[in-house]
């Protein structure tokens, strides 16, 4: 039987495609995350923003996921539960666990007050936690797929956007869509993640040699 490692690098997560760019980097997250948490399969997991693809073609099997997101999803694995709610006011009602984890949330939360009770939730939901985010000095932007995207002024970003053909914002001609979709992201820094995050080590996952995305990891 494959180890872990070699299951986990054969598939996408995330983005549900093999062999991309991409895909490779989320395998390779999800190696470092076991890596990190050896014993994930006896831990309780509340996965914010989560999607149950994500876990189903990770190999990852905690004893049990709550997925919390806008979207109502009804997965059918007896190991996940699914919620709808507020990833900056969690629902009091949440059962407890032992790890909270969230991949590509945070810079979509809006606003550095929504950022902090972001965080806040987090902490104060588990003892441990893993929240990765894409780096806002990485040279491509990481959702449109576009160099530098994150660099120009806004009138040139939605021009950009308009005209490009991949990434999230494929087959855009809306100027107010694409505004919208723009103005949905906000990338970080270290020293944003830092802030957020006090009690967490904050780790760099890197790609060619740059630092492609942060991870605050509090194990």
């Amino acid at each position: 039987m494959a180890s872990l490692g070699e299951r986990i690098s054969d598939r996408t997560v995330g983005a549900y495609s093999t062999g991309s760019i991409s895909a490779n980097a989320r395998a390779r997250r999800w190696l470092r995350f076991c890596e990190t948490f050896p014993d994930i399969g006896e831990m309780t997991v509340l996965d914010i923003g989560g999607d149950a693809r994500a876990w189903r073609l990770s190999d990852v099997r905690p004893a049990h996921v709550t997925l919390l997101n806008i979207f109502s999803q009804e997965p059918e694995e007896p190991w996940m539960s699914a919620i709808s709610g507020d990833a900056c006011s969690l629902p009091d009602d949440l059962p407890d666990v032992d790890l909270v984890y969230s991949n590509s949330v945070i810079e979509h939360v809006g606003g550095h007050w929504r950022r902090e009770r972001f965080a806040q939730g987090i902490r104060e939901a588990a003892p441990r936690y893993w929240v990765q985010t894409p780096y806002r000095y990485f040279p491509v932007e990481p959702h449109f797929f576009f160099p530098a995207l994150q660099y120009l002024p806004r009138p040139a970003q939605v021009a950009a956007l308009r005209r490009w053909p991949l990434g999230s914002g494929r087959y855009v001609s809306d100027r107010d869509d694409a505004l919208a979709r723009l103005q949905s992201i906000e990338l970080l820094g270290t020293t944003d993640m830092r802030s957020y995050f006090p009690d967490a080590a904050i780790e760099r996952e890197r790609f060619a040699g740059l630092v492609k995305s942060l991870i605050a990891v509090r194990a």
